[in-house]
């Protein structure tokens, strides 16, 4: 026989996987700083609930076993030979005396009974946990017995001895199976598999495995003594059956031995190292895995796998000494280790947390063994000074909650009352007997157990007794209210009376049981509301019964049983689930059942919230998570639930209360939990919270119908999708005001108004329906109009959105004399959908015959005209159109026609319309040409005069073509057909000059060559763009004076002047061949052709060579032509206005003034004075626009001549006075004009004299005077002159004074000079003075100042500028209100 041996590697304390050993001893002295209780992680009851010591067990360990299954008794034997039987509160119930010592006891499986052997007798002894009391069975063996156990599946005891001689009882039928010899030594250990079959170990080192009748079908040798034997599956990656097929066994306190029956010839040993010590024992637990505890204080758990045996999963050293026991309860999913004097917890799905330690201080020799009732409830731990201690690890979750009030179990007999919502203290209530149900109600308790059950009436400080009542059944549930209390047991319900109101009370009031005896059905669940008592049946039946009227006030029926109600607080909805596992809400006050969606069939409870805001929402739990629903009362669609979202639950978390979304849960230690909801998010600080979490809160909030919250969630999001979204879900849920609201803030102005329009409805479905089209839920908004008092609503929203189909089958029912409009409307929907056959029965449904709807009529005749033509019957389609007055129905149907090839009808109905072009053409398609002809004085198309022109000229009717063409603009056409066949060049001329037409002009070009006029083809090559053959005409016949002068009025090319150019050059044509080189950009050449050019009276070659310069931005030719103005070549000099010219061309705006003031004076000698004033003028503007500083000379030369100018107008105008006062001026600068000293002095003696300025006649009378003036004094003036100074007369008028613009000191007025801010002033160019600032104008050309009054006053007899002479409108002069730019612009020339 193979066998495998693994060797479990053990750790090196070095060793990474040493950490858990590290880890767990730092959890031992967190345990002993922190109280348990303290601890959160721990959610194990570590309260010690009784210890037992006595006398008779000190000094030696003792033995126990707990009742299987109920784990109600605890048998203990000591060393004083009696089985002592306790019950869980530790409270002795029974003594079992014995002959001698205990060698073993074991429970049967139900717990019933307890069987006992001993060392001295051959009895075994049986004790009843029923009846408490001991029957003895005779084994009938004669060699003392060694081994006992009960099987796990049956009334099977085995029983072997000390010389491997086995007994098998079966405690049913009293059937005795003696196997003799079964292992030759003593049976030392064994176990039964859940097939019974039995397995069995002795000190013959050898193994049996035997059927329940005693036959041994295995049997194997192991190497040393076993111990611990068990049965169990071991873990395989294809478990084709959960058959416990495997035995294992400890060999010799070393080896873990596992035999199994399927592969017997290969067992498989389990080695460990030496540091660990020996194997104190070990347990099987879930898929394969196997636990073990060592005597050095370690535990292992390793996997049977096939793959995973000799690796270890796990490792702790939980004990520092010595480790005694392990213990694993699969209730709980916890695994424990006792050793030295403590004892350690672990979770068995995360075996690295520590989750309880208990201490033991007072045991100094240790702990010994340990064990779990089935439950999980109790742990007994003996230890070796003979003394028992019981710990509660698991309590009953029982609870109950009334309001916001909850009662729950906090031990075996003690009940906590607490109320965290409304800050009350916890009340701890002692109870008689652990109970097995607990009830809460506005002023008691109830707690009880099988048929009884003990009330409590809850003072503000005290709790008391009041009374115990007993049912006639084991009760399975009951509730409580302020006065009554309702007990379920055995398919009934008792109501009743907590407190008797004293002699006053009606008899029948104090109790009633449900249902009567003549109802024959079972009831399977209750409740009890302030009001009304609840009751399912399992017939289906929902029965309340009204406690005030004592009578049953509503029933529902259910298709099939009720198994669990809850009602809400004010039993106005009540949740309900069914036989199904399926659950609902009813509504007691309109009948009507809601299925609760997506309800899962593990539920075990429902909780309405009592928070007094959130009246709709439930939660449905199971052991592992919470449903949140929500009960939608009023939404546009109904009333309606729908799922809010899950909330993990933690294990063994039972949930009493909800309240605002926090959960308040009953653990398995005894205490309270609560658990937020993870729908209600939201209730935290919002603004600690990203964006992605407030959309999800914003969803959370709306389903809840928790819209104050939303609206914060909205404001912190501040996102126009998340108001639209709150606003939708105000609509869904007709919240109207606070949708107005939402909409107001979102900027919706269209939705408030149509809101503020609905808001007052009291109809509820016609308000839904409303709602419901806002959303866009068009076809609930029509069920919920018909079923409200304005079903035509419906009708009108149809209409509305244009579901023409949907309106008529409404109109049928519900307005027939719409049914004409509306069919008129879906007929022209079809029509643009492609069914006209369909469109054109509605359209014929749409003509009413009547006048007053006349317009709509015609609209569904001309229908019946389109579709009638649509659909083949071009006949009538045709008339009804003719006979129709649209236009553009005929225009519609012509068109229709069109594409379907009936030409002649088209082209009708055309004509008709008064559609001429279209007609037209349709004409020309069908080659009518004498229609054509008809139609053509009101066709404006030129398509179809084309075409009407080619047909014409191929007739050879070519002065009807050539009209034809001209509509059609088609001018090649028309220049061709005058030159070709109408024989008219003239007409052909003038359309080619009127259309620049480049073919044309070629065709006529032609024909003028072809009659021999060069001049005319040269002219009509060069518009046809053919510049190298009019080029090529014009040298052959000695015309190139007329190419030249065509193409220089033409955008021509380089090479084209060029070509002139050269052509004039070699005939010596200077002036012609400058102007063509200066055209084709050669300036150099066109410079020396033009300088030899023979001068003309015009000097225009030399005006020409100037431009040329001008152009060409070149020093050099700059320097030639000066040169030869200044006569540098031949000695004879130019005159001085071509240099001012050149300066001028070439910008030198310096140069050119300086010049000009040259010109001028020369102008001044020659006595040309308004020359020389015009030379100025134009200089000073250029250099004013070019923002050129103006020199004084010049400034000042230009207001003396312009003051000379001013003089014939003002004595023209007959103002004698301003016209002496600009003669003083011109006087005092007489030396200006040299040519006329002596008749402009005579002049100013005269003006003088006649403005009756005699004092300054008399001074310039004396000038004249001096003998180089007195000859050349005119005689007919002279003797005056001569009278005037003889007879001095001094008077004189003084001049006025008017304001400086600059610093306001008044001054004469013709004076330019202010003596006080020593400033130029500006003079006015239309009477010489200076300006004043309250007067001020400017010329509109040429910007120069003027006074506004007297420059108007001058323009109504003159109509031009006195400085530049532009005619002027007076309309265009403004008068200037501030003119301190304009003085900041002289201080600038000054």
């Amino acid at each position: 026989m193979g066998r495998h041996i693994f060797t479990s590697p053990g750790l090196h304390p070095a060793c990474p996987r040493a950490l858990p050993r590290m880890r767990c001893a730092q959890l031992v002295r967190e345990a002993v700083l922190v109280p348990l209780h303290l601890r959160r992680k721990s959610l194990l009851v570590t309260n010690q609930v009784f210890s037992l010591y006595e006398k008779a067990w000190s000094g030696s360990p003792v033995q126990f076993a707990w009742q299987k299954t109920l784990g109600n008794f605890l048998a203990v034997i000591g060393g004083d030979r009696s089985v002592k039987i306790f019950d869980r509160h530790g409270q002795k119930r029974n003594e079992i005396n014995l002959p001698g010592n205990c060698v073993a006891m074991d429970w049967d499986k139900d717990g019933d009974t307890l069987a006992i052997i001993t060392d001295k007798s051959s009895t075994i002894f049986l004790w009843d946990a029923i009846t408490s009391k001991t029957s003895q069975v005779d084994s009938g063996m004669r060699d003392a017995m060694s081994f006992l156990l009960w099987s796990r599946v049956g009334a099977l005891l085995a029983v072997g001895t000390t010389k491997g001689n086995l007994l098998i009882y079966n405690r049913q039928t009293s059937r005795k199976i003696s196997v003799l010899g079964k292992h030759t030594k003593r049976i030392t250990c064994g176990c039964w598999s859940t097939e019974n079959l039995l397995a069995l170990g002795g000190e013959d080192r050898m193994i049996t495995i035997s059927n329940q009748e005693g036959d041994t079908i295995r049997q194997t040798s192991i190497s040393s003594d076993p111990s611990d034997m068990q049965f169990s599956v071991m873990k395989t990656d294809e478990r084709v059956s959960t058959r416990e097929s495997t035995v294992s066994v400890v060999v010799g306190k070393k080896t873990l031995f596992l035999f199994n029956l399927n592969d017997p010839d290969n067992p498989i040993d389990l080695k460990f190292q030496q540091p660990y010590g020996s194997i104190v024992s070990y347990k099987w637990y879930g898929d394969g895995y196997i636990m073990i505890g060592f005597s050095q204080g370690c535990f292992v758990v390793i996997s049977t796998h096939i793959r995973e045996i000799g690796q270890e999963v796990f490792q702790a050293h939980n004990h520092k000494d010595n480790l005694s026991s392990i213990a694993i309860s699969q209730s709980l999913n916890k695994a424990a280790s006792c050793g030295d004097n403590c004892i350690k917890i672990h979770d068995l799905t995360d075996m690295r947390e520590m989750y309880a330690i208990i201490n033991l201080d007072d045991e100094n020799k240790g702990v010994d063994q340990m064990a779990w009732t089935d439950d999980g409830q109790l742990l007994a731990v003996s230890t070796r000074r003979g003394s028992l201690h019981v710990f509660l690890t698991k309590l009953p979750i029982l609870g109950d909650a009334c309001s916001t009030r909850i009662a729950y179990l906090t031990s075996l007999l003690e009940v906590t009352i607490a109320n965290h919502v409304e800050s009350e203290l916890p009340v701890t209530v002692s109870v008689e007997v652990e109970p097995s149900f607990v009830a809460i109600g506005v002023y008691h308790l109830a707690v009880g157990m099988n048929n009884r059950a003990w009330f409590y009436a809850l003072g503000e400080n005290n709790v008391k007794k009041l009374k115990d009542v007993e049912y006639l059944g084991t009760v399975a549930s009951m509730h409580l209210n302020s006065d009554y209390a309702a007990a379920l047991f055995e398919g009934k319900v008792q109501l009743h009376m907590i407190e008797s109101e004293g002699l006053g009370a009606q008899e029948e009031r104090e109790t009633r049981l449900f249902p009567a005896d003549d109802d024959k059905y079972r009831i399977l669940c209750h409740a009890l509301t302030s009001d009304f008592l609840i009751y399912g049946t399992d017939t289906g039946v929902i029965h309340y019964f009204f406690i005030e009227d004592w009578q049953y006030v509503n029933e529902y029926r259910h298709p099939v049983s009720v198994r669990k109600v809850f009602p809400d607080p004010n039993g106005t909805r009540m949740a309900f689930i069914d036989d199904k596992s399926d659950g609902f809400v009813y509504c007691p006050v309109n009948d009507r059942v809601y299925e609760i969606p997506n309800f899962s069939p593990t539920i075990k409870g429902i909780l309405w919230e009592n928070w007094p805001m959130d009246k709709g929402v439930f939660v449905a739990f199971d052991d592992d998570k919470v449903y949140t629903y929500v009960f939608h009362k009023d939404t546009i669609q109904g009333s309606r639930i729908i799922l809010a979202g899950g909330t993990e639950v933690p294990y063994s978390h039972k949930p009493l209360l909800l309240y605002n979304g926090e959960l308040t849960c009953q653990t398995p230690s005894g205490k309270t939990n609560s658990i937020y909801l993870s729908t209600h998010s939201f209730l935290g600080n919002l603004k600690d919270f990203g964006p992605d979490m407030l959309r999800q809160m914003l969803t959370q909030t709306l389903m809840l119908k928790r819209f104050s919250e939303a609206w914060e969630v909205c404001s912190l999001l501040n996102d126009q999708s998340c108001w639209n979204e709150l606003a939708k879900a105000c609509l869904h849920h007709m919240e109207v005001d606070f949708a107005i609201r939402v909409y107001r803030t979102s900027g919706n102005a269209g939705m408030v108004m149509s809101l503020e329009q609905v808001k007052g409805i009291e109809d509820h479905n016609l308000l839904a329906g409303h709602l419901a089209m806002f959303t866009s839920d068009f076809n609930l908004a029509q069920d919920l109009y018909l079923a409200s008092s304005c079903p035509i609503a419906a009708l009108e929203m149809r209409k509305d959105l244009q579901h023409w189909d949907r309106a008529l089958q409404l109109a049928k029912r519900l307005a027939p004399d719409q049914i004409p409009f509306i069919s008129k409307e879906y007929a022209v929907q079809l029509e643009f959908m492609g069914d006209y056959v369909n469109a054109l029965a509605h359209y014929e449904k749409g003509i009413t015959g009547n006048h007053k709807y006349q317009e709509h009529d015609e609209v569904c005749l001309a229908g019946v005209a389109q579709m009638s033509i649509r659909m083949g019957d071009v006949r009538r389609g045709v008339n009804q159109a003719m006979k129709h007055p649209s236009r553009l129905l005929k225009r519609d149907c012509g068109a229709i026609l069109e594409n379907m090839k009936q030409f002649s009808e088209a082209a009708q109905l055309y004509e008709k319309g008064q559609y001429y072009d279209k007609a037209a053409s349709v004409y020309i398609r069908c080659k009518n040409w004498v229609k054509v002809g008809e139609l053509l004085p009101q066709v404006s198309s030129p398509k179809i005069h084309l075409q009407y022109a080619k047909a014409k000229e191929a007739d050879g009717r070519y002065a009807e073509a050539v009209i034809a063409y001209e509509h059609a603009k088609q001018w090649d056409s028309v220049i061709r057909l005058y030159l070709d066949h109408l024989n008219n060049p003239e007409k052909a001329v003038n359309v080619v000059r009127e259309t620049q037409s480049l073919e044309g002009a070629k065709m006529v070009a032609r024909f003028f060559l072809q009659l021999g006029d060069y001049g005319s083809a040269i002219q009509f090559l060069v518009m046809s763009k053919c510049n190298n053959e009019a080029f090529t005409l014009a040298q052959q016949h000695n015309k190139m004076e007329i190419y030249a002068d065509i193409i220089s009025s033409e955008s021509t090319t380089n090479e084209d002047y060029q070509s002139i150019a050269l052509y004039f050059e070699a005939e010596k044509k200077h002036f012609q061949a400058g102007k063509f080189f200066l055209l084709c950009g050669q300036y150099g050449r066109a410079l020396r052709h033009f300088l030899q050019s023979p001068s003309t009276e015009d000097n225009l070659a030399m005006e020409m060579a100037i431009e040329t310069v001008g152009r060409a931005k070149d020093e050099a030719l700059t320097n030639q032509l000066i040169d030869y103005l200044m006569g540098e070549g031949d000695g004879m000099p130019q005159d001085a206005k071509y240099l001012f010219r050149l300066y001028m061309a070439l910008k030198q705006h310096r140069d050119a003034a300086r010049t000009a003031i040259i010109i001028a004076r020369e102008e001044q000698c020659s006595g040309n004075y308004r020359n020389a004033r015009d030379v100025l003028f134009s200089m000073y503007s250029e250099l004013k626009t070019q923002k050129i500083k103006i020199s004084s000379e010049m400034a000042t030369n230009l207001m003396i001549l312009h003051s000379y100018i001013l003089v014939k107008i003002h004595v023209k105008r007959g103002d004698h006075m301003k016209g002496a006062r600009m003669l003083i001026r011109v006087a005092n600068n007489i030396s200006k004009f040299p040519s006329h000293i002596v008749p402009i002095l005579t002049s100013t003696v005269i003006e003088c004299h006649r403005a009756g300025l005699k004092n300054s006649a008399f001074s310039f009378a004396a000038m004249l005077m001096r003998p180089e003036y007195r000859s050349k004094i005119d005689p007919k003036y002279k003797k005056k002159i001569e009278t005037m100074v003889r007879r001095r007369d001094t008077t004189e008028t003084e001049e006025p004074t008017t304001a400086c613009p600059y610093c306001a000191f008044q001054l004469p007025e013709c004076e330019l000079l202010c003596p006080s801010c020593k400033n130029n002033l500006p003079y006015c160019i239309a009477t010489g003075r200076h300006m004043v600032r309250d007067d001020w104008t400017v010329c509109p050309h040429c910007d120069f100042p003027a006074l506004y009054s007297e420059f108007k006053s001058l323009l109504q007899t003159e109509n031009v500028c006195p400085m530049c002479s532009e005619r002027i409108n007076i309309a265009d002069l403004k008068k200037i209100n501030d003119c301190t730019e304009y003085l900041k612009l002289e201080d600038e020339d000054q």
